[in-house]
């Protein structure tokens, strides 16, 4: 009776009330939720972590995704910034010098394709490297977190989330809650940071009123760029910290019952009770072909109860003399009994019955130290039976 059978008898035992005809039983397992050994407390298994990835439960942050865009998108501006400013000017000069001076026919059909086309190489050569930038950091940090994996899975139709109440308590879920409240803090932090940073530096924007407008735009895209980095900073740090919660959360999410862990067990490895059976009837088999053999034996060594073991010597099949049979106990009298049957000769020797038992499997040659000790019990053996030792 296990721990959680013997405290539920007690508990009959002192819930049962007789009242006339009538007796009141509280059983406890209608509370139980899952019986003894139903929480998860397991650690997932290689297997299941494999299958949750194929169904695209995957460990990712999102949030670490964010930051390294955004740092990377203000590094590519400010890493390709003279060449977008340079083609930001040729474009707006070539907009101003060919399609708006009067006279010129850049507002008709065919002078509107080509505006769009400059416009659209325009923009290919100055956004076109941060694009690129951004996106290889965004594929670079899914892989990192994720590795390559593609399943179709998620995208799959789902009746029950058409459930207006599998949906109610999906959108008020701790998850959904806790990425609220996420967000809501990134909102402050930023703000601060901005708040902090744009009034330290209220002195030098009014100072700038008055100067020249390079000099307004060099400043103010420092400030910007400097401000950019310490929100970027800030986020990174978020993000480190949304990585290790999102670990938490998917690591508690794949824990497993020590039943599942058994189940699981039993669909990879077999049932025990058949893998039981199993290697019993492969005993049984192999067991029987040894004592097929030992018929073919020259001389059956024994201990002379204990141990058996039937040596064979013939040249066509191995140049030493080979173990046929062997066994220990009720096999060693198995053993005896089928070479009494067939006419085998049995010799008494303890030490070599012992050693040969120890030293050799079946089917295995004479060690070379035991040559001498096993020649000896042949030629005794081949004596009685007028038969010449090779």
């Amino acid at each position: 009776m296990s721990q959680w059978d013997a405290v539920h008898d007690d508990f009959l035992r002192e819930t049962c009330r007789t009242d006339g005809a009538r007796t009141l039983r509280l059983d406890l397992r209608h509370f139980a939720q899952d019986g003894p050994g139903g929480e998860k407390t397991e650690t997932a298994t290689a297997k299941k972590r494999q299958d949750a990835r194929k169904k695209g439960q995957v460990m990712k942050s999102a949030e670490v995704i964010t930051a390294v865009i955004l740092l990377v998108a203000f590094f590519a501006i400010k890493l390709f910034g003279s060449l977008i400013y340079e083609r930001i000017v040729i474009f707006t000069r070539l907009l101003f010098s060919d399609y708006m001076l009067a006279g010129t026919p850049g507002f008709s059909t065919n002078g509107m394709y080509k505006l769009y086309f400059d416009a659209g190489i325009a923009f290919l050569l100055s956004a076109g490297p941060v694009l690129a930038v951004v996106y290889a950091a965004a594929f670079a940090a899914n892989v990192a977190q994720v590795g390559f994996q593609f399943s179709t899975e998620p995208l799959a139709f789902k009746p029950d989330r058409l459930n207006p109440i599998s949906g109610f308590k999906r959108l008020f879920s701790m998850k959904n809650l806790f990425n609220l409240a996420k967000s809501l803090v990134k909102v402050l932090i930023v703000g601060a940071i901005a708040y902090v940073y744009v009034s330290g530096k209220l002195a030098d924007l009014t100072l700038l009123m008055g100067a020249d407008i390079a000099v307004i735009i060099r400043k103010g895209l420092e400030m910007i760029f400097d401000l950019a980095f310490r929100i970027c900073a800030a986020i990174l740090i978020l993000a480190f910290i949304d990585y290790g919660y999102q670990w938490w959360q998917y690591e508690k999410e794949l824990k497993m019952t020590k039943q599942e862990v058994k189940e699981e067990y039993k669909q990879m490895e077999g049932d025990p009770k058949v893998k039981s059976k199993i290697k019993e009837k492969q005993r049984r088999l192999s067991m029987q072909r040894m004592m097929n053999d030992v018929p073919k034996a020259d001389v059956v060594i024994t201990n002379p109860t204990h141990f058996a073991v039937a040596v064979r010597y013939d040249l066509t099949v191995a140049d030493a003399p080979i173990v046929i049979a062997k066994g220990q106990d009720y096999i060693a009298f198995r053993i005896r009994q089928v070479a009494r049957e067939n006419g085998v000769e049995i010799v008494e020797n303890r030490p070599l019955a012992r050693a040969l038992y120890d030293a050799v499997e079946v089917g295995g040659r004479i060690p070379v130290e035991l040559y001498q000790a096993v020649a000896e019990v042949l030629a005794f053996v081949y004596n009685l039976k007028n038969k010449k030792i090779v």
